[in-house]
């Protein structure tokens, strides 16, 4: 199964370009020719996804500041200043000042290097991007205003020049990505249902935080705003997710686990019954994500409810709406940051280690991402969930071989969220046959010195398990975000 990215929103991306207005009298054509450059970024942008809002060539103090005013009434997420020329910074700073939103600084050269000789001082201002960045950056620094400069080639070259086009238009890319996921964060809508798992305390965190840092919207939800939904649930509608169930996972045979059963009809029918329950509830809330958790109490609908939800927020995680259990609601961020990029996000944690083969185990109970399963999941019936109330289905796969990215979302002493991220390889291997999803999987270090790392940082337990190298567009996530974020390996 591939990866999955659903991106509900676009990224919004104020573009404006620079000059200086005392050149066009006197360079005939040099005015145009930047405006062709800047059409040609703007093209290029939209290309990668994003809605341009472009404020046109910005050669003046009063055309940035009607440059600032549109991008604040359009409120862009990300603003591009393409340098085609030198510029003073005092027309540009306003362009940037009304919405005050992150801003990438594009020093693109247009060739390569110049004929020295015979290049003459239009010619060189159409190539002299470079010399108003460090200006500009010095004016952004001391106006509190974030920024990024990308440097690099605005066309295609050859030689040892390629890598320069190549590199400086991955990173654009990777920011017009970063910008995107921003957004979803910022309009995010995630559930969550019940309460976190008991004495965990590092997963207990503050929903004003996360309103706060992140802008998404935590929708408190009750457990009979579930129960409403699954008792209303019809037959033709249980009927289609038996069907669905059975189009994803396939069905294990009880296993050599004491706690492993079969998986019963009866079993089947009560988990679809759930998962179009939380259909409805996502639905009716209109939520980006969930997190969840109730322990209930000798055997009483919440119990049996709260054991029911695997394989619907399985199929939801799928979906791109993640479902993190144990009430995980940063790591559930995580894991809506993870799919997002495209990356899936699987809810993880550290298994054991492995001093044989040098790898770390890693995987969880409850739902996963099975867009990023190593072949087809599985569902396995257990007679008890360790360490939680109830029984029934569950659900177990390792994730696809080859590059990963893990990341997790934590809180530091001063109430602020910290992202931490490490990359690695999935490695082919052997699993637990115990109904939980787990992966063995190798970093840049030894098992040993690796936790001694990761675990310096106070991590969160949890974390989301993505595919893919996915630390390049995490860090410019961080940084529009205004997070700090630590790497490990």
């Amino acid at each position: 199964m591939n990866q999955t990215s659903v991106m509900k929103s676009r990224a919004r991306v104020g573009v404006f370009g620079i000059g200086l207005a005392a050149y066009w009298p006197q360079f005939e054509g040099l005015r145009d020719l930047l405006v062709g450059y800047q059409e040609e970024v703007e093209r290029r942008i939209g290309a990668m996804g994003a809605e341009v809002v472009s404020a046109g060539l910005v050669d003046t103090a009063p055309a940035a500041q009607a440059a600032g005013d549109l991008f604040a009434a359009q409120n862009v997420d990300l603003i591009v200043c393409y340098v085609g020329t030198y510029s003073t910074s005092s027309q540009v700073l306003p362009a940037v000042q009304r919405r005050r939103a992150p801003v990438l600084v594009l020093n693109l050269q247009p060739v390569s290097s110049m004929d020295y000789p015979n290049t003459d001082t239009a010619a060189w201002l159409a190539n002299c991007c470079a010399c108003c960045v460090p200006e500009i950056s010095n004016a952004f620094a001391r106006a509190r205003i974030q920024f990024n400069v990308v440097s690099g080639l605005l066309f295609p070259a050859e030689g040892n020049a390629a890598q320069y086009y190549v590199r400086g238009w991955r990173e654009i890319e990777e920011w017009v990505k970063a910008a995107g996921v921003m957004r979803e964060l910022n309009y995010a809508r995630v559930g969550f249902l019940g309460h976190t798992y008991p004495g965990m305390l590092d997963m207990y965190s503050d929903f004003t935080m996360h309103h706060a840092q992140l802008g998404a919207h935590i929708e408190v939800l009750e457990m009979d705003d579930l129960h409403v939904r699954v008792r209303a649930a019809s037959e033709e509608e249980i009927a289609a997710k038996i069907a669905e169930i059975h189009s994803v996972f396939d069905i294990a045979a009880p296993g050599k686990d004491k706690i492993s059963q079969p998986v019963t009809d009866e079993a089947m029918r009560w988990s679809a019954t759930v998962a179009v329950g939380l259909d409805k509830l996502v639905r009716d809330f209109n939520l980006n994500g969930l997190t969840y958790y109730y322990r209930g109490l000798n055997g009483n609908e919440n119990e049996e409810l709260g054991a029911s939800l695997i394989v619907g927020n399985s199929l939801l995680t799928a979906r791109g709406i993640p479902a993190s259990g144990e009430g995980d609601l940063k790591t559930c961020m995580a894991m809506l940051i993870m799919d997002r990029l495209g990356a899936g996000g699987s809810y993880t944690e550290f298994y054991a280690m492995d001093f044989d083969e040098d790898f770390i185990l890693m995987g969880h109970d409850g739902p996963g991402h099975v867009k990023i399963s190593a072949g087809r999941p599985v569902l396995r019936g257990l007679g008890l969930f360790h360490g939680k109330r109830g029984y029934g289905l569950s659900v177990e796969f390792n994730v696809q071989m080859g590059p990963i990215t893990i990341l997790g979302m934590t809180q530091t002493a001063d109430g602020r969220l910290k992202m931490l991220a490490a990359e690695g390889e999935s490695i082919p291997g052997s699993r637990l046959e115990i109904g939980n999803t787990n992966s063995r999987l190798r970093f840049g270090l030894d098992p040993a010195t690796f936790m001694d790392r990761w675990c310096e940082h106070g991590p969160t337990h949890h974390v989301a398990l993505g595919v893919g190298h996915q630390v390049g567009k995490i860090r410019k996530l961080a940084r529009l975000l205004g997070l700090e974020l630590a790497v490990v390996g």
